[in-house]
């Protein structure tokens, strides 16, 4: 069954079409990812989801209701906009946040758990001003899940956070699917997102560029991938036959290329000793970069704005 679905919508803010004709469908139980480049046009969407903003045109449709209200007690959503009672106790932020969604069976019991979890039981009983950055974000992910909603929505749940927290909610997004929750959450992340989603959906420019599982998603791009690393690095690249592109992490190399891949290795090895040369699908990243990254005359239009 799917929980969440798009039909044809659209959203425009003055001359800016922030969504254009987007139909998309969540099914229940899977991880979600929104993945595209900052005014893709991902938030806009997640708030359509959440009723916060309106569609100009077409249908959303949430848990078989079209246009739910935003404060649906079935469906928890994490801002990208950080914000807390400052003043409030943890402990007591967190119960509130639970008995806003009605969910007073159990209440205590889940949030000493989630406490624990997120290794913020020593600081329960304090004021969320003294939390850090990193607790405070941990706490607010508390509170769009501690009365267990069917859908979770997080914008961008893990900027800005330390490798250690970053596992620590990563874990908890995994339980919480494990659990039955349908998670969809956005990020820039693309190792995150192939890591951890059943499904990913890119949007550019408004639109829809990509949907699906990411092994229908590599394989669409075909193995067009070569990983590379010679002794004489990124020189013994240069003007390679059937090489369109060529990326430089360093240590290794990434090739775009068409054309018979045991002739390009020949021709690699008369100028330089191979150590690793693997024909692969393109990553996520890879396929994320090839979508949004500016075309010359997009380059050129904008150097030429004042």
């Amino acid at each position: 069954m799917d929980v969440i679905q798009l039909r044809k919508v659209s959203k425009s803010f003055g001359a800016l079409r922030a969504v254009d004709d987007l139909s998309l469908t969540v099914p229940r139980g899977c991880i979600y990812g929104f993945i595209g480049p900052n005014g893709s046009g991902k938030t806009t969407t997640l708030r359509m989801l959440m009723s916060i903003l309106r569609p100009d045109t077409g249908e959303v449709e949430v848990l078989g209701e079209r246009n739910p209200p935003a404060a649906k007690d079935s469906v928890g959503y994490l801002p990208e906009e950080r914000g807390l009672y400052k003043k409030m106790k943890v402990r007591r932020l967190l119960r509130y946040y639970g008995k806003l969604k009605n969910a007073d069976a159990g209440l205590d019991t889940r949030i000493d758990d989630w406490l624990d979890r997120m290794a913020l039981t020593d600081w329960a009983d304090k004021m969320v001003e003294t939390l850090s950055k990193g607790m405070a974000q941990k706490v607010q992910f508390l509170s769009t899940i501690i009365a267990e909603p069917e859908i979770i929505v997080l914008d961008e749940p893990f900027s800005g956070l330390d490798p250690v927290n970053l596992e620590v909610l990563r874990e908890a997004v995994l339980t919480l699917r494990k659990n039955g929750a349908t998670i969809i959450f956005s990020t820039h992340d693309m190792a995150v997102a192939e890591r951890m989603c059943d499904r990913i959906f890119m949007i550019y420019k408004g639109r829809k560029v990509l949907d699906g599982t990411q092994e229908n998603i590599q394989a669409e791009y075909g193995q067009d991938t070569l990983r590379v690393r010679t002794t004489a690095g990124a020189a013994a690249l240069e003007g390679l036959t059937g090489v369109d592109e060529v990326r430089d992490h360093g240590q290794m190399q990434e090739l775009r290329f068409t054309g018979d891949t045991q002739k390009l290795l020949h021709e690699l090895l008369a100028r330089t000793e191979v150590q690793h040369f693997e024909q692969t699908r393109p990553s996520l990243h890879d396929i994320f970069v090839r979508i949004a990254k500016p075309q010359p005359d997009e380059t050129d239009e904008a150097e030429a704005t004042p």
